[in-house]
């Protein structure tokens, strides 16, 4: 036996890990549900169900407010949740992890509290084309109050992001640079350790929107070297409403509050307020406490599956579907990049996305249609919008097998 068959991850028992998700065994218009649109939400295991439930049945208070029994569980399982987010993207420190609603309120804090107090006329900020909506508009919203400009990288045909292209943007009137680890639209997974390094040289921060990678892919922080990291629960089997920030502890330190209220501070008076020390600094009003304790949940889950197996199952996934698709008369993929992640976005010549999207639910089949956040990338491409096929470690060869069954079907419909 080589080297390469000794080290190779177990295959995993897909029919035993679906059996943990009860949303994929239910029918749609009386057909099996083919779920292909965990880029836009993943399904939840019943351990993310149960611990949600639980908290309700048997914990539920105020984390932080209270010293009775009720408060002090609330408020373990709350900071669980922190610790377990810290290990997940192995964070130098629990209290670099911020726990936010996801990305979107993750980046918006970075634009309010870190850069706009920064920016001047002058001044930029650094995306790519391929960003999802919510790593442009924060930018464009701070760069407006400010008199600073957003500048965008290009791609190639691909769907890669053209580097050489990115870091002739980094010059010394940019304050921060972003990009996405992975695309929404394409799955294309950008080289961010490189794209750090390069910042480093410059003395740029780079803000990571890590949503569509921490669902696939062991993220490490500390590895890829950037100063902000933002990640979304419910793309990665966690409820709806949950996510973070980790940020360097340099920049929490200097950042003032992006929110007011209730447990941010150490002492308010009407002649000032002292703020609590990060992360506590960013995290006013009551959270999403019930939503945490399935996130903790969720990360249990997916360390126990292995990112290995996991990755090893979804990239043969990624590869079967992508042929598959590849083969339908008159098709379209939008992009091919070298290191993707199990998204495919194609059009059928002759057929709008959206009519495909809905004659293919009543097939039983959820994939998205439409611009997925990411105008600028459609416009990119020449298109008003794809249709995009995610698919998750929960999926088979199977499903893609009857997927490509019901766009033969639809197709006929159409053309």
């Amino acid at each position: 036996m080589n080297a390469r068959a000794e080290t190779a991850p177990l295959p995993l028992d897909v029919e035993r890990i679906r059996a943990d998700f009860p949303l994929l065994s239910r029918t749609v218009h009386g057909k099996p549900l083919i779920y292909f649109d965990s880029a836009n939400t993943s399904q939840k295991p019943v351990s993310v169900i149960e611990a949600v439930d639980r908290h309700y049945r048997e914990h539920n208070a105020n984390v932080a407010r209270a010293v009775h029994t009720l408060g002090e569980e609330a408020t373990a399982a709350y900071e669980g949740a922190r610790d377990a987010l810290a290990r997940f993207i192995n964070a130098p420190s629990r209290d670099e992890v911020i726990l936010t609603s996801g990305t979107t309120q993750a980046i918006n804090m970075v634009a309010y509290s870190y850069a706009l107090p920064r920016l001047k006329p002058g001044d930029a900020i650094v995306t790519t084309v391929m960003e999802h909506h919510a790593n442009i508009v924060p930018w464009q919203l701070v760069a407006e109050r400010t008199g600073a400009t957003v500048k965008a990288a290009p791609i190639d045909e691909k769907g890669e992001l053209i580097l050489e292209e990115y870091f002739k943007l980094l010059t010394p009137e940019v304050k921060l640079a972003c990009v996405g680890h992975v695309s929404n639209v394409t799955g294309t997974v950008n080289p961010v350790r490189e794209i750090a390094r390069e910042c480093r040289k410059r003395g740029i921060p780079l803000l990571v929107d890590g949503s569509q990678a921490a669902p696939h892919r062991k993220v490490d922080v500390q590895a890829l070297g950037c100063d902000f990291y933002a990640i979304t629960g419910h793309k990665m089997l966690a409820p709806t409403g949950t996510g973070a920030l980790w940020a360097k502890r340099e920049h929490l330190m200097a950042m003032p509050p992006f929110f007011g209220g209730g447990e941010m501070i150490r002492e308010v008076r009407f002649e000032g307020t002292v703020f609590a020390d990060p992360p506590h600094r960013f995290e006013a009003g009551t959270p999403n406490i019930a939503g945490f304790a399935g996130m903790s949940a969720a990360i249990d889950y997916l360390e126990g599956i292995g990112f290995d197996r996991l990755k090893a199952h979804e990239q043969d996934l990624l590869a079967y579907a992508t042929e598959a698709i590849a083969a339908l008369p008159g098709v379209r993929i939008f992009g091919q990049a070298k290191e993707k992640e199990p998204v495919i976005s194609f059009l059928l010549e002759g057929a709008h996305a959206n009519d495909m999207a809905t004659l293919l639910d009543l097939q039983g089949v959820a994939v998205r249609s439409g611009h997925h956040c990411a105008h600028p990338l459609m416009q990119c491409f020449g298109v008003p919008a794809t249709l995009r096929a995610s698919l998750a470690f929960y999926n088979t060869r199977a499903e893609v097998d009857q997927f490509i069954d019901a766009v033969g079907r639809v197709r006929k419909l159409l053309l």
